[in-house]
Order: structure tokens, then C-alpha cells, then sequence
């Protein structure tokens, strides 16, 4: 059996790592590479064939030459700015691109999040479960029907809203290109900004983190946990909203000060919130929070860290990411190659 000699180069966690060697084929003998510098990455790719790169990382000429054994450049994720296309094809080297259905699960769940806040669906649910109306019901016909006879207050439409993303990763990419559908201008703020040529594919506008949140109406944190953003979503954070703003949190456990956000809900600042991780996970019993959500009036929506999906913790969640370099080693053509 060939043996494949495999750059995996990644920013995320151990246990996003064990998982990923865990999925790969038996005969790639892998090295691990955790946020490295350049130099480092020179130094390992004499002799590699296969160079995986996760989420994001500037791929150039010069790492492009230096893999001169090179058979495919497999990017994990869709994000291909900061890859040297022209060095790519000039060095026949194929470069191809894999769709994260975690991230697409995530998108997805935030559009569900923020149209659940923006047209009030707890305080919907809420008021359809106890049926207590005082209309009398009338036989409907293209005149005669009773709109809104539950009198459900700040009903809004996510058109032309400003949305704005912090942290904006793969998953914040995934969420813009569903937002682009429903006409609202997107924001996003991150340490590096992304090339003009990106912002305009995407739809997207760059804002300095404290412009993003005064300026707009819905505020998604897709940020990961660090030790600079450890509960760094705090009351000042909060209190430099606009009044009315609608805020969503789907980044990392331990990002947000929750007590900060429940005054912040209590005080009418807010005009909701959802959130589906937290700082102590399962959430405990006793987290007000979970008696704030059964009052419809706050519009706090919680889930139980379900956004990206059921299937997270099975054994071959990322076998397919691997789908590539197996058609390469048995002869055919990859998916989804741009260079």
C-alpha cells in the first residue's frame, strides 16, 4: 500500500484535530500543523502530496513552489481568497474546495433564530396555546378575515435590515449568502479584513467591531472562545446597541456574560435574543434564563447546542472531507476544483 505523505494545517481545537485524523484514510501519514507560521510550513512540504488546509490560511507562491510534490491543495471550506490561484495553475497543482455542513447547519439555524425573534414566535405559540380571544370568530372569505386578533406587538420583517456579523469565519460566509435572499445589508467585523474582491462576491461591508454595534439592528456573534473574547460580550457590550437591537449568539460557550444579556432583556434594551451555547453546558436549572424564556414578552429564544445539527459527535462526521484525496489515489478527477 502507497503511503501519502499529508500537510493537515488547522486553527481549531485538539478535539476538532483528533477528529479529523480519526476520519482520514490509513494510508496518509499526516502531520498535524496548529496555526503555524510560514516558515514552518516550508520546512514540512518537501516530499508532501496532499496539502489540506482548514477554514482559512494565505496559501502563496512561495508555499506553492515548495510543494513541488504536490498533487492536490484541499481547502475545507469555500473560502479561496487567500489562495494563489495563478501560482496554482502555473504549477499544475489542482486546488479544490469542500463544503462544511456543519457551518451550512449553523447559517441555517441563525436565519431560523433571527425570523423567529423578528416575528415574535414564542409570544405567537404563547398566545395560540391559551386561546383566550374576545372576538367572536367570523366565516372568512377575501374581505372578511381577523388579522392579527391576538394584538401581537413588534411583528418585523428581516428586508432591508442591518445585519451584522462578528467573528466571520466559514460559518459567517454560509450565513451571508442566505441573508444576500432576503435584501438586507450585511456587516461584519473580523481581525483581518477580507480582500475588496471577497466583500463583493459575498455582499458583504466591513465595520470596526464598536461601528458594527451601534449601527445595526440584529447582531449575530459567531466569535470563537479565546481568552480575549472569554465573557467579553458584557454590558458595555450591550449597552452600546442601539435601543431595539435584536442579538444572536452561535459562536463559542463562555463568550457571552449572561447576566449582562438578562438585564439587558429585562431592561427593554433588547428587542430580543437567542442564543444556542453558553457558559456552563447543559445549562444548569437554576440559569434564569430559562425562566426569562417562558415569559413570551422578553423574546428570548434558547436551544440546546443543536445548531449544527445531530450528527456532530459520530465517529465518521468527516470522513467525506477526505472524499478528494481518495479520487486522486484511485485515479479520477476531484470535486469541486477552481485551480
Amino acid at each position: 500500500m502507497n503511503v501519502y505523505q499529508t500537510l493537515f494545517i488547522t486553527n481549531r481545537g485538539e478535539r476538532h484535530q483528533k477528529a479529523a485524523l480519526k476520519a482520514a484514510p490509513g494510508n496518509l501519514d499526516i502531520t498535524m500543523l496548529h496555526s503555524p507560521e510560514k516558515v514552518e510550513i516550508l520546512q514540512h512540504l518537501p516530499g508532501t502530496q496532499f496539502l489540506i488546509s482548514e477554514r482559512e490560511g494565505i496559501i502563496d507562491a512561495d508555499i506553492i513552489e515548495a510543494g513541488k510534490d504536490l498533487l492536490l491543495i484541499q481547502r475545507l471550506g469555500t473560502q479561496v481568497w487567500d489562495i494563489n490561484l495563478e501560482a496554482a495553475r502555473t504549477a499544475r497543482v489542482p486546488v479544490c474546495t469542500w463544503s462544511i455542513p456543519s457551518c451550512i447547519a449553523v447559517a441555517e439555524h441563525i436565519v431560523m433564530q433571527t425570523l423567529g425573534l423578528l416575528k415574535q414566535t414564542e409570544a405567537s405559540k404563547y398566545a395560540m396555546r391559551n386561546a383566550r380571544w374576545e372576538r367572536e370568530p367570523q366565516r372568512c372569505d377575501e374581505d372578511t378575515f381577523a388579522y392579527n386578533w391576538t394584538n401581537r406587538k413588534q411583528v418585523r420583517s428581516l428586508w432591508q435590515r442591518k445585519f451584522g456579523i462578528l467573528g466571520f469565519g466559514e460559518t459567517g460566509l454560509e450565513l451571508a449568502r442566505r441573508l444576500n435572499g432576503f435584501e438586507v445589508e450585511v456587516f461584519y467585523y473580523k481581525r483581518h479584513r477580507y480582500t475588496p474582491k471577497a466583500e463583493s462576491e459575498l455582499g458583504i461591508w466591513y465595520l470596526r467591531q464598536e461601528e458594527l454595534i451601534r449601527t445595526c439592528d440584529i447582531i449575530c456573534s459567531l466569535l470563537p472562545f479565546s481568552e480575549q473574547t472569554d465573557q467579553s460580550i458584557d454590558q458595555q457590550f450591550f449597552d452600546a446597541m442601539k435601543p431595539g437591537t435584536y442579538f444572536i449568539h452561535c459562536g463559542s460557550g463562555g463568550v457571552v456574560d449572561e447576566n449582562a444579556l438578562q438585564q439587558s432583556i429585562l431592561s427593554g434594551k433588547l428587542a430580543g435574543a437567542s442564543l444556542d451555547t453558553y457558559t456552563w453546558e447543559p445549562l444548569p436549572i437554576s440559569n434564569a434564563m430559562l425562566s426569562l424564556a417562558q415569559y413570551p414578552q422578553y423574546n428570548l429564544l434558547l436551544s440546546p447546542h443543536i445548531a449544527a445539527g445531530s450528527d456532530q459527535s459520530k465517529p465518521d462526521e468527516r470522513i467525506d472531507e477526505y472524499t478528494n484525496i481518495k479520487r486522486i489515489m484511485n485515479g479520477k478527477k476531484p470535486y469541486n476544483q477552481i485551480s
